[in-house]
């Protein structure tokens, strides 16, 4: 299996950053190299949006962002999205946005979508406590609307703090657009600031390379070519390259390119996702297919992703003879497989990463993949890549 991904896409998540931080500028930035992921598309097209009802579909980014640039900028919108949309919550961020000012309603139940933003009276406090346990989306989504406000505003993280890297490349971009912020292990102090227009260009999104690694990983020969990605990415599922020689592949930068080779894989893998959830689905994938013991924790927001991707894992896992065994709810194990089919049949859930989670077992057997235009919401060239290496997917 050798050659190079040509279109990997840009990074989805700092891509709808930048349109936010954009917007926020005054939309007079050059801003290089967007992700083409449906996420990302829907953030470029409603930002700027004159409709009354913005339907966000499944874009759970874009739903959060949209929901606290909105308030702010005093505008009259409606947000909805798909059946599952209005089933992730979003109580912990309209909570904080009612706090600072905004008129919110809910339109159906309690803390989750559709909801309808009515006014902002004017920055009532210039301090939130926001549970850091459940999305980093909602800090992001704060931290960005922050040098805004007259007052300015200090977010103090409650408890556990999941997908750190987030909030830091949340700091990072705003630093990029002019406006400076002090992270700090508790809370995050932002001043009133103005964000001032600037040339950005998107680097390849990590999540996506990340499915490279796995074909890498179960391909019985491969050398994978991956275009615009660094080392010293923002973006924190880059912990793939660590993870990687763990599961059985090598990572080198070469030319510009970064270079993914076999290597010998451990029998047993341990490894904590709060802060890299996006590559826990994958990295099961691995172990399950490769006969490595693993075990896991920081899975717990998982569940309320684009499914509940810990029970989707346990099902789809089990079609493969292995399993993701719940222990207390608060670590993971990753039982084997000892004797792989030759033919599986994958559900997505309507979950993009399940779709791409389990196609690399295409190198392994014959793999049908159900609903898959799932992948669009972030990675839409997805199967043209795969079949180019010679594995189509039914």
């Amino acid at each position: 299996m050798k050659g190079k991904a040509s279109l990997l896409p840009a990074s989805k998540s700092i891509s709808n950053r930048a349109l936010i931080i954009n917007a926020l500028a005054g939309n007079s930035s050059k801003l290089e190299n967007l992700s083409d992921a449906n996420d990302t598309q829907l953030m470029l097209r409603l930002v700027n949006s004159k409709d009354p009802i913005i339907d966000v579909e499944d874009a759970g980014t874009t739903m959060r962002f949209l929901t606290a640039y909105f308030s702010v900028t005093g505008q009259h919108k409606v947000m909805t999205g798909t059946e599952r949309m209005k089933e992730r919550p979003i109580g912990i961020l309209v909570n904080a946005l009612r706090t600072l000012g905004a008129e919110i309603d809910y339109l159906e139940r309690d803390e989750y979508p559709p909801h309808e933003i009515k006014n902002f009276t004017g920055q009532k406090a210039n301090e939130l406590r926001v549970r850091g346990d459940v999305s980093s989306q909602y800090i992001s989504a704060l931290m960005m609307i922050a040098p805004v406000l007259p007052k300015g505003l200090t977010i103090i993280f409650e408890g556990k703090v999941g997908s750190r890297p987030y909030i830091e490349m949340t700091a990072t971009l705003m630093k990029h657009f002019s406006v400076e912020s002090s992270l700090l292990d508790d809370r995050v102090i932002i001043a009133h600031q103005d964000y001032r227009p600037s040339s950005f260009t998107v680097e390849s999104d990590w999540s996506a390379a990340s499915y490279w690694f796995a074909f890498t990983a179960l391909a019985a020969d491969a050398s994978i070519l991956l275009p615009r990605l660094t080392l010293n990415s923002v973006q924190g599922d880059s912990k793939i390259v660590e993870m990687g020689t763990s599961l059985g592949v090598n990572a080198k930068l070469e030319n510009g390119l970064l270079n993914l080779t076999k290597c010998e894989a451990k029998k047993e893998f341990s490894w904590d996702f709060t802060h890299c959830p996006d590559l826990a689905q994958t990295v099961a994938v691995i172990c399950a297919a490769k006969g490595i013991n693993a075990t896991f924790t920081g899975l717990e927001s998982l569940r309320i992703k684009e499914t509940d991707r810990i029970a989707a894992l346990q099902n789809e896992l089990r079609k493969i003879g292995a399993d993701l065994i719940e222990h207390d709810n608060t670590r993971w194990t990753v039982t084997p497989s000892s004797n792989l089919p030759t033919a599986a049949s994958f559900q997505t859930y309507k979950d993009h990463r399940m779709a791409m989670a389990f196609a690399p077992l295409a190198t392994l057997m014959d793999v049908q993949v159900e609903n898959r235009d799932v992948v669009r919401k972030s990675y839409p060239n997805f199967w043209n890549d795969m079949e180019s290496f010679g594995f189509p997917v039914h």
